[in-house]
């Protein structure tokens, strides 16, 4: 929110400072210390209601040692972090990044599901809280969605040498250059729409899965689409 603000302040009025909030190493500090400060001045808070509130663990009698220690943490502390992470989001980064929009989409969801859960425990006395079933729907449901949408959309892409990328034939969509200081050189990279993945310990770190969506249609060759022409 406030990125867009001061960008459109600077463009606009020139005003002192705004430029500021275009670097992400400022922004990433900015909200580093927010979500720190939303820990220590809201946090407390927030678990000192939920004790008076007695929303608390409820801990099954099963003859073990030290189990009633646990009864009455605060449970739904969750609220903690998700307020640590969403407000610095919001306020500090860049709303129109679909990364972005993927993060607090992935963080509301699962956020709903663990509330749901302490919910079921705590005002319906039910310590299994929700079935594990609707749990599993509930987090492959979002791998779904966010594993389509990083497939399908265009500011999804991967960066990589231009000879790399004529050499796969994949859609290039973009153009840049970047100083290599290994061979102190300029060396020239694209960003290209691809169906590619890292994975740890796998060849390269790289894995391509179109041909495990092959039977969907929806991908046609490496690139499946036109280079972009300069």
């Amino acid at each position: 929110m406030f990125t867009h603000l001061f960008d459109y302040l600077d463009r606009l009025y020139d005003l002192p400072g705004a430029g500021l909030f275009r670097y992400i190493t400022f922004r990433a500090g900015a909200a580093i210390i927010l979500s720190l400060l939303i820990s220590m001045v809201f946090g407390a808070g927030i678990i000192r209601k939920l004790r008076q509130l007695q929303i608390g663990e409820r801990v099954r009698e099963l003859g073990l040692a030290g189990q009633k220690e646990k009864e009455g943490t605060p449970t739904m502390g969750g609220l903690i972090i998700i307020l640590a992470v969403m407000l610095p989001c919001l306020l500090l980064a860049r709303l129109d990044n679909i990364y972005i929009q993927l993060m607090l989409l992935s963080t509301v969801w699962m956020g709903v599901i663990g509330f749901i859960d302490d919910y079921i425990k705590v005002f319906k006395k039910n310590k299994a809280g929700l079935k594990g079933i609707f749990k599993v729907i509930g987090q492959v449901g979002l791998g779904l969605i966010v594993g389509l949408i990083m497939l399908l959309h265009d500011q999804v892409t991967v960066r990589m040498t231009l000879e790399e990328a004529q050499a796969e034939g994949y859609e290039i969509t973009q153009f840049f250059n970047t100083y290599d200081a290994s061979t102190d050189s300029v060396k020239e990279y694209v960003h290209v729409k691809t169906t590619l993945t890292n994975v740890p310990f796998l060849k390269s770190n790289r894995l391509d899965y179109k041909d495990l969506l092959s039977f969907l249609g929806i991908m046609q060759g490496p690139g499946h689409g036109s280079s972009l022409s300069r």
